[in-house]
């Protein structure tokens, strides 16, 4: 999936690599696509969640070798 902005939020526990999410995503413009690599396997529901309440589409969420992808469109 093409993506616009990468954010590596391994080894952080939550909510920090939402908070990180927030703050790359806020410096992007609509439309535009994030991927997040994160380890925290509390950051799946996080990021569900996140989505939802902030309107920012959550457009896949993978995971391989413990590490979760998530990739999001910024409204």
């Amino acid at each position: 999936m093409n993506f616009d902005k990468e954010l590596d939020a391994r080894g952080l526990n939550c909510p920090l690599p939402i908070l990180k999410a927030k703050k790359s995503l806020n410096d992007m413009q609509s439309g535009q696509v994030l991927k997040i690599v994160a380890t925290d396997p509390g950051s799946v529901k996080d990021f569900q969640a996140f989505s939802k309440q902030t309107g920012n589409e959550l457009l896949s969420q993978t995971e391989a070798n413990k590490e979760f992808i998530v990739f999001l469109r910024r409204k």
